[in-house]
């Protein structure tokens, strides 16, 4: 049954793949952003959190929301300011969408919202999470928290609502991807026993897609394949995919601090997550393993 669906944070890496598909399934797509792009496929309202504002009309008709928008966690550096626009870009964009809806006639009956599996803190070891595992007490732990409790809200207005918690995006067009295959060697990152619970780009958006559809999904999945693998597996078989040599002496996590700040506990640490409640869904990945989601990514770009 075709959806009429309104997605923010539709122009970038995931959503620019999510509308594809949702455009090939046969739903209606349109985009909530801040700025009107020339020659857009789909239609464009605009938006924009800080001055409380959405366009007029961006939300008729529309049944199921998609909300991606947030500002990328390891983009910057992490400054005061910039820890502050990522938590606000997240909890404030739903804070908007909510208001609107509160207050105006509205169809929209499914919230499928972006969460990140940073939920459960930044170095969980090799404890195997599940979505009813508690949450982290580190900055982005706080951050999923808050913004999984901005989305859990819309239940009050009688909406199905569906978090997904996305772990290490696979992607040949951003994420981690190309940013570790980027300096001249590939290398384990501090200790590299940490774990890579890793998604190739394609089940993500297809995760996304399932949870518009399927109205039995309710509350946080964990958007990972089956494999977890630690950094140092991780990075030796991307370098073998990507024909890039591969040296097996870590990079020092005191050089790693140097280099980025704070962030470097979103690479010195990691979190072994499971794809139980997902699988349990009847949901089929197109890349369990990494060596195929490697070799996919490889040919493709």
């Amino acid at each position: 049954m075709s959806k009429s669906i309104l997605i923010s944070g539709g122009t970038g890496l995931v959503g620019s793949e999510l509308v594809t598909l949702l455009k090939g399934a046969g739903h209606q797509v349109r985009l909530l952003s801040r700025s009107k792009g020339k020659g857009e496929s789909v239609p464009v309202y605009q938006w924009d959190y800080k001055n409380n504002y959405i366009e007029e009309g961006a939300f008729d008709g529309v049944d199921t929301l998609v909300h991606l928008a947030g500002a990328g966690v390891a983009d910057k550096r992490w400054t005061k300011e910039r820890k502050e626009e990522i938590l606000k870009s997240r909890t404030q964009t739903s804070d908007l969408l909510y208001e609107k809806l509160k207050n105006t006639n509205h169809s929209v009956r499914t919230l499928v919202a972006a969460s990140a599996i940073g939920y459960y803190g930044m170095d969980t070891g090799d404890v195997n999470l599940r979505e009813d595992s508690p949450a982290g007490h580190d900055f982005l732990a706080d951050v999923v928290t808050a913004w999984e409790d901005s989305t859990s809200r819309f239940t009050e207005l009688g909406i199905r609502v569906v978090q997904i918690r996305i772990g290490v995006v696979l992607s040949n067009d951003g994420g981690a991807l190309p940013k570790l295959l980027a300096p001249p060697v590939a290398a384990p990152l501090a200790s590299g026993k940490q774990y890579m619970s890793w998604v190739h780009i394609s089940d993500l958006v297809r995760i996304l897609c399932k949870s518009v559809e399927d109205v039995n999904m309710i509350g946080p999945y964990n958007a990972v394949a089956p494999e977890p693998l630690t950094n140092k597996e991780f990075t030796k078989r991307a370098a073998k995919a990507f024909g890039k040599l591969y040296l097996p002496i870590p990079v020092p996590k005191f050089v790693l601090h140097l280099v980025l700040g704070e962030m470097a506990q979103v690479v010195t640490g990691g979190n072994k997550v499971s794809a139980y409640k997902i699988n349990k869904t009847g949901y089929d990945f197109k890349f369990t393993r990494l060596q195929n989601a490697l070799e996919d990514l490889a040919k493709n770009k």
